[in-house]
Order: C-alpha cells, then sequence, then structure tokens
C-alpha cells in the first residue's frame, strides 16, 4: 500500500498544479479611459479584450469619436458572434476547475445588448437604418431566453426603435410599437413621426456595475447606486421637449423578463462544498483507522482511506467556484430618445439635465450646433450627461 499511495499522491498533485497559472499581461492603469483601454486591447490578456473593447467605445461615443466606437464596437461583436461552444477559456471555465473570470468575456445579457444598441446608433448616424434595425433586434435576442423559453427580452428602446426603423424603411412598424408600448407599460411612447429628420439618443445616470457574495463568492450580484439625474429636456428652435427614461439599465442587468434574478454558480458551489466535506471525513476516519489498529491489512485499509479523502481536499480546493466580476463599469443608467422634423439649416440644442427634485444641473448642460443638409437623411445626435460640449455635427 505504501507504495502505492505515495506516488498516486504525488500525480494527484502534479495534476491539479497543471491549474494554476502564472500572472500574465500586466497593464498599469492611469485612470484615463482612453489611454488605458488601448493599452489593455493591445498588451493585456486576450480574455479581457472584449471589455475594454466596450468600455473604449461607450467613451468614445461620448467624445464624439464615433469612428474609433465603431471599430471596437464591431471587433466586439464579432468576437461575440463567434463565442458560444467555440471558446477554449470559455470551455475550461466551465469545467470546476477553472475560474469563471478566465472565460473570455462577452458580457452579461444586459451588456451584450448594450453593446448592441450601440452599434445600432452608430449604424444609424452612417444613413443604414436597415443595420440600425438588427443590431436593436440582436439586443432583444441577447436579453431573452431562446433555449427554456421562460422570459422574453423586455428593453424598450430597441423595440421601439426596430418599428421606427422600419417605418423609415416603408415598412409596418407597428407589432414593435405594441411590444414596445406593452413593456413601457404606464409610459406612454410617442407616435412614429415617419417625417422626423433629427434623432436624439440620450443617456444618463451611473449604470450598475457587479460583486460576487456567498461562501465560496459564487454568488453573481449587480450594484447600483443612486441617480444623480433622474430626467432631461432639450431645447431646439422653439422647442422645449421633456426627457424621461426609457429604459433603466440598473433593471436590465438585475432581471429577466421583470423578475428579479441574482446568478448563482450553484454546482461549482456544491461541489466544492461536498468534495471539501468527504475529504473532511475519509481523512480523519482513515488516519483514525490506522492508527487505533493493530493489523496491517487494516492499517494500509485506514492509510488508502485518507489517501482518498486527502485527493477530495485537494480537488475541493482546486475547484474555482468564483463568480465573475468583471464589469462594463461606465454603462449609463437610463437611456432615452426623441425625434423631430427640422428644417434644413443650422440649429443649436442645448440638453438639460434635472436632479431628482426636477431642479437643473448646470454644470451637465451639453450644447449641441446641428447641421441639416437634406431631410431626405436622418440627422442622429448622440448625448450622455458626460459628454464633451459643446459639439457641431
Amino acid at each position: 500500500m505504501k507504495t502505492f499511495w505515495q506516488p498516486t499522491l504525488l500525480a494527484v498533485f502534479l495534476s491539479l498544479a497543471g491549474c494554476a497559472t502564472t500572472a500574465k499581461h500586466q497593464v498599469v492603469l492611469t485612470g484615463d479611459i482612453m489611454v488605458d483601454a488601448p493599452n489593455a486591447i493591445a498588451n493585456g490578456p486576450p480574455r479581457d479584450r472584449v471589455l475594454w473593447e466596450y468600455r473604449l467605445a461607450a467613451a468614445a461615443m461620448r467624445q464624439g469619436k464615433f469612428d474609433l466606437a465603431k471599430h471596437n464596437l464591431d471587433d466586439a461583436l464579432l468576437t461575440l458572434g463567434g463565442i458560444y461552444g467555440k471558446d477554449k477559456d470559455a470551455k475550461q471555465a466551465r469545467s470546476y476547475f477553472h475560474a469563471e473570470a478566465k472565460k473570455t468575456f462577452i458580457g452579461e445579457p444586459y451588456e451584450r445588448a448594450m453593446a448592441y444598441i450601440y452599434r445600432g446608433i452608430l449604424y444609424w448616424m452612417d444613413g443604414e437604418p436597415d443595420n440600425a434595425r438588427a443590431c436593436f433586434r440582436s439586443a432583444e435576442f441577447e436579453d431573452s431566453d431562446t433555449e427554456n423559453h421562460e422570459y422574453a427580452g423586455d428593453w424598450v428602446l430597441p423595440e421601439y426603435l426596430e418599428g421606427l426603423a422600419t417605418t423609415k424603411l416603408h415598412g409596418d412598424g407597428s407589432d414593435a410599437f405594441k411590444r414596445a408600448q406593452a413593456i413601457a407599460k404606464s409610459v406612454t411612447l410617442p407616435p412614429y413621426l415617419p417625417n422626423a429628420n433629427a434623432l436624439f439618443f440620450i443617456e444618463f445616470g451611473p449604470g450598475p456595475t457587479k460583486f460576487a457574495t456567498g461562501q465560496y463568492r459564487e454568488e453573481l450580484r449587480i450594484h447600483t447606486v443612486a441617480s444623480p439625474v433622474a430626467s432631461a429636456d432639450l431645447k431646439v428652435d422653439a422647442l422645449q421637449i421633456p426627457i424621461a427614461p426609457t429604459d433603466d439599465v440598473n433593471f436590465q442587468a438585475s432581471t429577466r423578463g421583470g423578475r428579479v434574478m441574482d446568478h448563482i454558480l450553484a454546482n461549482k458551489a456544491v461541489f466544492k462544498s461536498t468534495t471539501d466535506t468527504v475529504g473532511n471525513v475519509a481523512l480523519v476516519g482513515g488516519l483514525a483507522t490506522a492508527a487505533i489498529s493493530h493489523d496491517q491489512t487494516a492499517q494500509e485499509v485506514g492509510l488508502g482511506i485518507a489517501l482518498a479523502g486527502l485527493v477530495s481536499k485537494v480537488i475541493s480546493a482546486a475547484t474555482v467556484a468564483a463568480a465573475d466580476t468583471r464589469s462594463w463599469d461606465n454603462l449609463p443608467r437610463y437611456l432615452s430618445f426623441v425625434s423631430l422634423p427640422l428644417p434644413v439649416g443650422q440649429h443649436v440644442a442645448t440638453i438639460q439635465f434635472h436632479d431628482t427634485a426636477g431642479q437643473v444641473l448646470p454644470n451637465l448642460t451639453k450644447t449641441i450646433t446641428i447641421n441639416i443638409t437634406t431631410t431626405d437623411r436622418d440627422k442622429v445626435v448622440f448625448v450622455s450627461d458626460t459628454s464633451l460640449t459643446p459639439q457641431t455635427l
């Protein structure tokens, strides 16, 4: 027995040692997303590439660097489109001995949906409402349970915009409008105006991030903070239009189909706990048997049981149940939308943001000069409470 269990134990340790990895691709962060993101994309861990592309795209849009945003979203969505079932790291992360954070990041459903929403806005900017519509449909798909059909996507804006794009393309967008209105519930959505050639996409407030709880940090939960910005208004020419939130990204992050839902990696946590308990029992019992017995055979059996317990303990220690808390941490809290017809010429638009008491937050006011050169093509304006101002489009 001695000649058996010693090399067996060594083999177990050596095989599980392969689960440990050496830190590579260390990236020094400066706190400037426009510096850190390109550096992390070029030199950081490949599994985090999409995460940094998401972050850079959002930051670039707020600085009016739309080509940069398109490039990063296109690369991220290309990875997203081919990730399921093909990515080596994702397969490893589904096993018991690899951390969720070691898989290639594609994000939770709300993060993937936001990537498609941003890309849809950019397509519409480029005069491609058909591709924009495809992105809005994809956003709803990412938020839906297509396997078990337990819940359907419940974003208002992607449904509404899908119908608007269809209307602009001389189709019937009424079904999408009805779905959007059903999701919006008490909020009355404005009817589609085919001649509305100025489209304003507005976002504001700090979005969700993630954290882990539980004995093994296996419970993935959503962290939200109260938004200092609750609404906005748009002033252009003689018009003043109030802007209320259409979608709440925090709500989307913490629910599925409107039902509050925290993600728990239960299988890994149960496996880790069970193997640890079994290991304790077998290790203590086996050593006790070997210690009190005067029979060589019984001693060897006891040592064998102890070996099994030790193996179980090592397996438990090697099981990584921790949830993946990497977050697209510069998302907004609220999304909204306004469309209106503007004649050819130059127009100055002012967007003011309001706190929860309805007071204007003057330091967040944005001024945008809009040049309408034709009424045959939509002018798309993207505004965030963190956007650079003034801008000329």
